[in-house]
């Protein structure tokens, strides 16, 4: 390897790093990528069960939390989903629309996503070394010095694209945040997202594998904290499902105690609507119970625990019941409290909540403000977006614009 100074360096060969890359990598710059793992975007093979949801039909900084949503709003504006499609097409992968706003290849494969990228980057001219995990970032002289067991590079700018710390098994050990900081760089309190939630309450885990439409609200100081709405899973140690993944990083985040997970168990009803269902299905069938009645709602299971935390007898006749405790039982179906006790951690999370502070970087460059020359992208920053594609969807973006900096900075000297 030849031992004159690079004039980028990448930390991190995942989805951002690849991305800042294949950017940024035009002559006669060149680009050195490290990553520390054997074979790179080992994360980005295991999302969406191997299928890897690339993006989402409608991106903005509202499907985000993190800080800073002007700095969000930039780099998303910069390099949309729309592009993000158009940029694989021209990489020879095709997607297909699934669910009507979620993005996969043509394949079904995450394979063919990052073999595309990782073609492009050769074709770029940009340099992978793998098993070379970076421990150390300096820059005594004015150039950057990055160095790992039994190697030292030289460079003229270097970004970080470490990743954060779910899924440490594929090498996201969140080392990217010690390399910041020993860059004088605030990381803001790091927390698993997009995971399930665990529960103490019996009742709940024994409806282990039902699953319905939900309305989830964290609630907290009598206000509204967040909110998710999609399927909604019971498993054995808790919650778990789309809207339980979207809002266990709010839920996880929310400062206040007490603070309250609710769940509104119709989300495609209202009172108005149940009431003129309960009032047909009175006269039609007054024998009804109210367990036979909500089997158009609900699975039997769940009923009979439903009423039994309500103190109900789900065996009751419907038509025997008065206004106020029918209309009572309605708002308590879309108003339910559910007890959580913890998250599954990181092990099982998606994405890492928090990361270097968006307040320290440029908004629409991604460059430190604290040292020049020195960029961020995808994970490592306190950015993280909801279940859909988002995340990946600012990997491409966040790498883009960080890449397209370094064009402009590098390429014009």
């Amino acid at each position: 390897m030849r031992s004159d100074p690079w004039d980028v360096i990448i930390v991190g060969a995942g989805p951002a790093g690849l991305m800042t890359a294949i950017t940024c990598a035009v002559k006669p710059l060149r680009v050195l990528v490290l990553d520390g793992n054997s074979r790179a975007g080992a994360k980005l093979l295991l999302s969406g069960g191997g299928r890897c949801n690339v993006t989402n039909l409608k991106v903005s900084e509202k499907n985000y939390q993190g800080g800073e949503a002007r700095t969000v709003r930039n780099v998303l504006s910069a390099f949309s989903s729309e592009r993000a499609v158009r940029f694989f097409k021209s990489l020879g992968v095709a997607m297909v629309l699934e669910e009507g706003t979620k993005y996969f290849p043509e394949t079904q494969s995450a394979k063919t996503v990052l073999e595309a990228l990782l073609g492009e980057a050769r074709a770029c001219g940009v340099i992978l070394e793998m098993k070379k995990k970076v421990s150390r970032i300096s820059r005594p002289d004015g150039s950057f010095r990055v160095a790992g067991e039994g190697f030292e590079y030289t460079a003229r700018a270097v970004v970080i694209c470490t990743g954060g710390l779910s899924y440490a098994a594929t090498g996201s050990d969140g080392s990217g945040y010690g390399l910041a900081r020993t860059m004088g760089h605030t990381i803001v309190k790091t927390l698993p997202a997009l995971t399930p939630l665990l529960t103490d309450d019996p009742d709940w885990k024994k409806l282990s594998g039902i699953t319905l439409p939900v309305r989830l609200t964290v609630t907290a100081e009598e206000k509204k904290f967040a909110a998710s709405e999609g399927a909604f899973l019971f498993t054995h140690t808790g919650f778990s499902g789309p809207a339980v993944l979207d809002i266990s990083g709010p839920w996880l985040r929310c400062p206040a105690v007490p603070k309250e997970l609710i769940a509104n168990f119709l989300p495609d009803e209202n009172e108005e609507s149940l009431r003129a269902a309960w009032v047909r299905a009175a006269a039609d069938h007054p024998k009804w119970s109210w367990k036979r009645f909500l089997a158009r709602y609900f699975p039997e299971r769940l009923t009979e625990v439903l009423f039994h935390k309500l103190g109900r007898d789900v065996g009751t006749p419907a038509g025997q019941c008065s206004k106020k405790d029918r209309d009572a039982l309605f708002r308590s179906l879309a108003h339910f409290p559910l007890r959580v006790t913890g998250a599954c951690g990181y092990e099982k999370a998606e994405v890492t909540s928090g990361g270097v502070d968006l307040r320290e970087v440029n908004g629409k460059t991604l460059e430190s403000k604290l040292q020049p020359g020195l960029y961020f992208a995808g994970e490592v920053l306190d950015v993280d977006g909801r279940i859909g594609g988002y995340n990946f969807q600012w990997a491409w973006a966040s790498g883009f614009v960080a890449g397209k900096a370094l064009l402009r900075e590098l390429g014009t000297r």
